[in-house]
């Protein structure tokens, strides 16, 4: 898909006039792997709307997740009406690239983006965590969890709550800068250091 809307993108940015029969090609292109993108992402993201709609309240706040925008329907000849307007702006204006995730803290019913860091790390943990769980129970093998200073933002019964949950599903790897707010994560784990550009277990 990005392939082909790159060369669609360079054809309609170029001086001379784009041959119609290459751009249509390229638009067929976009629309047989966009609705390919566009259903595969729906039905992720309705997979995990119903888990994270499911959990219980608790710690991490509950997250309602819906992607913005309609069903990319016949994206060809979207595309092929809007080439002039996509000349103009130097990017395709319609197809699955344009949708975006509306996340909502359910228990509040506010949009993320006005909640506090807090809350937004915690519906963020709960995201990762719900998805997790549905890697594992599609593929029968848990993902490796990369999670970038996890514990920064969390209070104490967060942060209990996040290793508890982190107990027994697979290869976890939390960092951060300040050691102290690791020392509830259960055994078996092993520690770090990261100073001076070396690493060293510490």
């Amino acid at each position: 898909y990005e392939a082909a809307m790159r060369e669609r993108n360079r054809l309609l940015a170029a001086d001379m006039p784009a041959d119609p029969d290459w751009l249509t090609a390229l638009e067929a292109r976009m629309a047989e792997h966009g609705a390919a993108i566009d259903a595969a992402r729906r039905d992720a993201v309705a997979a995990l709307a119903a888990r994270l709609a499911d959990q219980p309240h608790g710690p991490f706040a509950r997250a309602g997740l819906v992607l913005e925008g309609e069903p990319v329907g016949d994206l060809a000849a979207q595309l092929r009406a809007g080439r002039s307007r996509d000349a103009a702006a130097g990017r395709a204006l319609a197809g699955p690239h344009r949708q975006d995730l509306i996340v909502t803290h359910l228990d509040k019913n506010q949009p993320a983006h006005l909640c506090s860091t807090g809350e937004q790390k915690a519906l963020l943990l709960g995201i990762v965590l719900a998805h997790a769980e549905l890697v594992t129970e599609r593929t029968g093998d848990a993902p490796l969890l990369l999670l970038d200073e996890v514990a920064a933002h969390l209070d104490p019964s967060r942060r209990a709550a996040l290793f508890e949950r982190l107990t027994g599903r697979g290869q976890v790897w939390m960092t951060g800068t300040e050691p102290a707010l690791f020392e509830g994560v259960p055994a078996p784990l092993t520690r770090y250091r990261v100073a001076g550009g070396t690493i060293s277990a510490a």
